[in-house]
């Protein structure tokens, strides 16, 4: 009677909550992993800064363009002139019409700078260059967050079933110890103890459905959706595989975004360290402008009428002799900015080396583990089944039963880990090389 009131606590004290908990699981809607990718690229913040950043980069090679172009000025502009004048001490109003127009046409042209306007061009090539790569690195690291919180639904997914397996095995050792100790061939304690694994079972699919539940909050803000997502239940056994060899990796990631950004950054450096010396070289420009000056008429006529004209022509030669400097200070900053990325770009190639290993190596574990596990869960299951026979026929204890049950849910629990660790290896190797791994 004990283990029945036991039992009805414990049922109490869980099932709301396993029921509560499963409710906000089912409302969620599964949408597939690509769709995913897909709405939390188009949404991040950091994927839309990038893109931004993109735009900024198209902006200013456009600008470092159009600096070799000679610059064009149009001007008009009308005055009127009244009140009087002093003649002799005395205040005479001022003589002559009052209207006056003046308009005219100027350029200029940059004919040599040192090559000033050529490395700030390269310079800007260079940024957009690396804001390209950064938009391939944000984009692959949103995915491989989203990745992250999706293969958390599916390891939650496979915790709950494992979870509701222990259950079932857990009552059916209940209901066997119970009856036992009806007849009085076990004691309360073996019922207590099974009892307690069945409290234990609840409690698992309990934690497993709020992983579940946080991580669909997880995506659900990611992908930023309005209503609950959850991953598809197809999904739950495509683990994924990595067939490219290890070398071919390695090129891979030495050529990926984040490489690519750092490469890209240090030729901005060596093309500003470049600008900055072309100040110790003598300027050139030309200038010209053509200009008229219309009759002054008495009311205002927009400047029509005859016109005097003018043209003007000049070439300008420029040298600072001494600058406070300013030339040098220049120039001693744009090296340091240069060193700095040149020893970024050595670290990025040897921190996508290391990284590459290490996911390689967790993901080459996690497939070991996978099998071992597997096979643990065979040699765990058998081992379960023959305790249970023994407990029932007398020649085994109830603890017996329990330590079986606990290292086959063991197994099952290092078998849906491995499951984990080899998906967030793969991710993690894609988000590193800047390509999918089908």
């Amino acid at each position: 009677m004990k283990s029945w009131f036991i039992r009805g606590a414990l049922a109490l004290a869980i099932v709301p909550a396993l029921a509560a908990a499963q409710t906000g699981a089912d409302n969620a809607r599964p949408i597939t992993i690509d769709d995913a990718v897909r709405l939390a690229v188009q949404y991040s913040p950091a994927t839309v800064a990038s893109r931004n950043s993109e735009r900024s980069g198209e902006a200013g090679v456009t600008f470092a363009k159009s600096q070799f172009l000679p610059s064009l000025t149009a001007t008009y502009s009308a005055n009127n002139q009244g009140g009087t004048q002093f003649i002799q001490g005395v205040p005479v109003p001022i003589s002559g019409l009052p209207w006056t127009y003046q308009r005219g046409l100027s350029a200029g042209v940059t004919v040599f700078d040192g090559g000033r306007n050529w490395y700030n061009y390269k310079a800007a090539g260079a940024s957009l260059d690396a804001a390209v790569a950064s938009d391939v690195s944000q984009r692959y690291a949103v995915a491989l967050s989203v990745k992250v919180q999706y293969y958390a639904i599916l390891a939650a997914r496979e915790q709950e079933s494992a979870a509701r397996r222990q259950l079932e095995e857990a009552q059916q050792s209940l209901q066997v110890a119970s009856a036992k100790m009806q007849a009085g061939a076990a004691t309360r304690a073996d019922s207590l103890t099974a009892a307690l694994s069945v409290g234990t079972a609840q409690l698992a699919i309990l934690n497993a459905q709020n992983l579940l539940l946080n991580a669909n909050a997880a995506l659900t803000r990611l992908v930023a959706s309005p209503v609950m997502v959850t991953a598809v239940a197809a999904d739950t056994s495509d683990i994924g595989r990595v067939d490219i060899d290890e070398g071919s990796l390695t090129k891979m990631a030495l050529e990926g975004p984040a490489v690519r950004a750092a490469a890209a950054l240090f030729a901005v450096s060596h093309a500003v360290h470049q600008s900055a010396t072309t100040p110790y070289i003598p300027s050139l420009t030309a200038s010209g402008r053509y200009g008229q000056n219309p009759k002054a008429t008495q009311g205002f006529l927009f400047g029509g009428g005859p016109t005097s004209t003018s043209t003007s022509f000049g070439i300008n030669i420029s040298y600072p002799i001494f600058n406070n400097y300013s030339r040098e200070q220049t120039l001693i900053l744009a090296r340091i900015g240069e060193d700095n990325a040149e020893a970024n770009l050595r670290d990025a190639k040897f921190l996508a080396q290391q990284n590459l290993t290490t996911y390689l190596v967790n993901y080459n574990t996690a497939q070991q583990t996978i099998a071992l596990q597997l096979l643990q869960i065979q040699s765990a299951t058998e081992n379960l089944r023959v305790q249970t026979q023994r407990y029932n026929i007398g020649t085994a204890l109830q603890v017996d039963v329990t330590t079986a049950q606990a290292a086959l849910d063991l197994a099952r629990f290092n078998l849906i880990q491995a499951r984990l660790n080899a998906r967030t290896a793969k991710a993690n190797i894609e988000a590193l090389i800047g390509r999918d791994l089908k």
